[in-house]
């Protein structure tokens, strides 16, 4: 641990530097930069199955990218590893703008599940806007017989690794949400991983598992609809959009917070006068009244910050997960 807490630090440093380099570089951006892109449709990689939240709110917004820059965002899924097969792909890409990545807030716990990537998750990226953020449900199947949290943990209590729940995957944000429940609830819950969080959300539905922890964005339907009933929002404080549903923290769990994010990257060394376009075309598209909205009546806060803002989320999150994996004993895997 002290070798990774040592390049973790270095890594600060780093997007510090970084950071302050693009604001300077921002303030001037070149015109025939700014004027010429798009020029070609552009790849926005997703790094999990279709039909999550990170998907969903991907496409959303590569919709109104094609429409307000005139040429295609085309979302591709390349799911797998936890989202790290999508991150190598636009580590590897030219750094021209062409090749994005919808990153999800598992980018931030990640390389603590799989610490030889192909890629550095601080060195190899240029933050371009953090769009969304919004808490988990905690979500369980019908036949379940918990009505609130503290059922759900005296129920693991009393049937020891017989409760399954599904994740988008190990390193995943949804992962980590379920990793960190099962530690501080002292809950022997069994932690079944797929490819994408579409794909737990699918088996949650059919009872194939027990429960999941969902976004809102996705989910939420299913829970007005009684196919899933809401436990508890994994926030530190209630939402503003579902204001009677209690925390995990104030039901049973004191302590307890992991929320999620959606954020889009490129590839480090990306011109700063793209990096600047895209950014303020995709804080624009986060306040337009329609897609701002629709994130807010499914549960998330649009938000739209600017590539310094993301680069320093983004320290905070990996410090605040190596603490947690380190406190509390998760397996790398």
């Amino acid at each position: 641990m002290p070798r990774r807490k040592e390049r973790l630090d270095i890594a600060r440093a780093l997007i510090v530097c970084g950071v302050l380099a693009m604001s300077a570089l921002c303030a001037t951006p070149s015109r025939s930069q700014t004027e010429t892109y798009p020029a070609r449709p552009v790849r926005v990689i997703v790094g999990l199955a279709p039909g999550g939240a990170t998907d969903i709110q991907a496409r959303l917004f590569a919709q109104k990218l094609t429409e307000s820059m005139g040429r295609p965002f085309v979302v591709e899924n390349r799911a797998g590893a936890g989202g790290t097969i999508a991150y190598a792909i636009v580590a590897k890409s030219p750094p021209d703008g062409y090749t994005l990545v919808a990153a999800a807030s598992g980018f931030s716990s990640t390389p603590l599940f799989y610490p030889k990537l192909p890629y550095d998750p601080f060195k190899d990226f240029a933050p371009v806007s953090l769009l969304v953020q919004a808490p988990f449900l905690l979500l369980v199947h019908p036949s379940v017989p918990a009505k609130s949290v503290r059922d759900l943990v005296s129920l693991a209590h009393a049937r020891p690794g017989m409760i399954d729940f599904g994740s988008a995957g190990h390193g995943t944000s949804t992962g980590m949400a379920l990793d960190l429940f099962r530690i501080m609830a002292r809950a022997k819950i069994t932690h079944v991983p797929y490819k994408g969080i579409g794909q737990a959300l699918v088996d949650t539905l059919a009872g194939q598992v027990h429960g999941y922890f969902g976004n809102p964005l996705s989910s939420l339907v299913y829970a007005k609809a009684g196919r899933l009933r809401a436990l508890a929002v994994t926030s530190a404080t209630r939402s503003r959009v579902l204001p009677d549903l209690p925390t995990v923290a104030e039901s049973g769990v004191p302590g307890y917070e992991s929320t999620t994010w959606h954020g889009w990257l490129a590839p480090a060394a990306t011109p700063p006068a793209v990096i600047s376009r895209l950014n303020a075309e995709l804080a624009k598209n986060a306040r337009a009244p329609d897609l701002a909205d629709k994130l807010s009546s499914d549960g998330a806060e649009p938000l739209g910050s600017t590539p310094e803002h993301f680069a320093r989320q983004l320290v905070i999150e990996a410090d605040r997960w190596r603490k947690v994996v380190t406190e509390t004993g998760i397996a790398t895997r």
